[in-house]
């Protein structure tokens, strides 16, 4: 193929990944149709079916942009505002940590887990709410719940306030700016908390991969010299918040898992349940109950 050969949809598609690939990318061509598609404005799939139409200068110089900073490192989702989560499309900018596959398994406990009271008319606490992935989803799948969504981050909420409006579930969910339970009433209580709180150690946020390093919220991130500290208050103030028979689901690094479990147990407000895998069977969710 010469230079003199019209840049073509698939043309574009093949320099891309092969220029992403040898600069770092794990997936250079979901990157490069995902950035591509978002250029044009239309879907990966309809990329299939234009392979041989040539976009406009403007678009490949909209292109050629989001490649460069695609290369140093910024992740798709903040380069595209957006992230796929549950089968649902949330915006997402770097005030916010971008939706990752992992919390998808606390989505699937805590509904089934709902779904077992009546009418699934429960009240849910997501602590550190971040997009509001946790808490949107939560409530388009369970419509009859009332879910309150805390974030210490007045950037975060504003995302989260957006894809509440976006998905239709913003008269079921209150945004409230909060470290933790701070700003909650003493003495309210939820059938539920859940949380993906902070949960890297400082020792251990220099190993992670560039693109979360140096781009995602380092707050939302490292929770401290052990990476235990948030969950540990999460857990000394959630005792108070739920009911007898109330639950706890909270994310965790695997690395963690066996001092987050210690926590639990050492708590005599709760009754451990079984931690939930993901799908490389590693400890992903804690799971305890209000006794």
């Amino acid at each position: 193929m010469s230079q003199a050969d019209p840049w073509t949809i698939g043309r574009l598609l093949q320099w891309t990944t092969g220029y992403l690939k040898t600069h770092g990318s794990d997936s250079p061509r979901l990157d490069a149709e995902v950035l591509l598609a978002a250029v044009l404005g239309c879907t990966r799939i309809e990329l299939y079916t234009a392979f041989e139409r040539a976009p406009s200068e403007e678009a490949r110089g909209s292109l050629r942009e989001l490649i460069r900073r695609r290369a140093a490192g910024v992740p798709v989702a903040y380069l595209v505002g957006h992230r796929e989560f549950y089968s649902l499309d949330f915006r997402v900018t770097p005030d916010v940590l971008i939706p990752r596959p992992e919390t998808e398994l606390l989505v699937t406990a805590l509904v089934d887990l709902a779904r077992q009271c009546p009418d699934g008319a429960v009240t849910i606490c997501d602590v550190g709410t971040g997009s509001g992935n946790i808490a949107v989803t939560a409530a388009k799948h369970l419509p009859h719940s009332r879910i309150t969504a805390l974030d210490a981050s007045p950037a975060a909420l504003d995302v989260a306030r957006h894809n509440a409006q976006r998905h239709a579930v913003a008269d079921r969910i209150e945004l409230i700016e909060s470290h933790l339970f701070a700003a909650i009433a003493p003495g309210r209580r939820f059938d539920f908390v859940v949380s993906n709180p902070p949960y890297v150690s400082e020792s251990e946020m220099s190993g992670l991969a560039p693109g979360v390093r140096d781009h995602e919220p380092r707050a939302a991130l490292v929770a401290g010299p052990r990476g235990t500290e948030v969950i540990e208050a999460l857990l000394a103030q959630a005792g108070d918040r739920l009911p007898p028979g109330g639950h706890l689901l909270v994310e965790i690094s695997p690395m963690i898992h066996d001092a987050v479990q210690a926590l639990v147990a050492a708590d005599p407000r709760f009754e451990p349940g079984p931690t939930i895998k993901d799908l490389a069977r590693l400890p992903r969710v804690v799971q305890a109950r209000r006794k």
